[in-house]
């Protein structure tokens, strides 16, 4: 069985051009005016404590205090910011290819979650969604028909349309785990 990243890896995957956007605004402020309307946008979706604590870091604060109040996740991407200001070889990989092998679950109740009209989930469905179109290839395909799938759309062969074998296993995985969501 293939081992399944740490959660600092997975947080760290999923929110990468989030990362990459704010060290590269704090790099480069001209960046800042795009920055400053996607933490509006983050705020709005729930995300506030950790779009305060990025608000402290452009104003140039660095002191452990930024972190209190943060959930675990919050404080693996601040940290992960800090780290890629530091050294932005630090900064986790925009083009890895996701291992779909343990995927499923977690999309599929993200696709749940945001079909209900759970604003948080479609916050990080979207941004995962972009990441993916920006990975190419099948998961390029998968990130564009995620909002298919949450208005519902289940024909395999529609949404396999274009994909090769393993984007193919994917997505069949993923219809699979959103009906064993829908019969629970």
């Amino acid at each position: 069985m293939t081992q399944l990243p740490s959660a600092v890896e997975q947080v760290l995957h999923v929110h990468a051009a989030f990362i990459h956007t704010v060290v590269n605004a704090l790099r480069d402020r001209s960046q800042l005016p795009d920055l400053m309307k996607q933490l509006d946008a983050a705020e709005q979706a729930g995300w506030a404590r950790l779009v305060g604590a990025l608000r402290h870091v452009i104003n140039g604060r660095r002191d452990p205090s930024i972190k209190l109040g943060l959930d675990e996740e919050d404080a693996i991407l601040l940290d992960a910011i800090l780290r890629g200001l530091d050294n932005p070889a630090t900064l986790p990989p925009l083009n890895a290819q996701p291992d779909g092998s343990s995927a499923a679950p977690g999309l599929a109740a993200l696709i749940d979650a945001s079909a209900r009209g759970d604003a948080q989930a479609m916050s990080v469905l979207a941004n995962m969604a972009e990441q993916m179109m920006k990975a190419g290839g099948d998961m390029a395909l998968l990130g564009g028909r995620m909002r298919r799938l949450v208005n519902g759309e289940r024909d395999a062969d529609q949404l396999v349309a274009g994909m090769g074998p393993l984007g193919r296993e994917l997505l069949v995985s993923l219809l699979d785990e959103l009906a064993k969501l829908r019969s629970q």
